[in-house]
């Protein structure tokens, strides 16, 4: 599997400066990367944050790693559940 297989779209996403926050970063990324366009990507940004503010990139890897660790095991508990109700219900229709 190819790296172009397994990146995000959202990455090729331009991103508009409809807020302050959104404007501050455009401008900033902008002025940094100097594009040949004046299209700012989010995988333009995500590579200035990295570069620059990698902590704040760290938490949110973090966090969202956590919140999929979490989310696994929540999955495997009602796949379990199903299985044994499914398990408990077969055994009443052989009696």
């Amino acid at each position: 599997m190819s790296e172009e297989e397994i990146e995000n779209p959202d990455l090729k996403e331009k991103v508009g400066a409809d807020n302050e926050l959104k404007k501050f970063v455009v401008n900033y990324v902008g002025e940094k990367l100097d594009p040949e366009g004046d299209d700012i990507t989010v995988e333009m940004i995500v590579g200035v944050f990295a570069e620059e503010f990698p902590e704040f990139l760290l938490v949110v890897a973090e966090e969202n790693w956590i919140r999929g660790y979490k989310q696994a095991f929540l999955d495997m508990e009602a796949h379990d559940k199903q299985v044994a109700e499914e398990a408990e219900t077969q055994g009443h229709e052989d009696e």
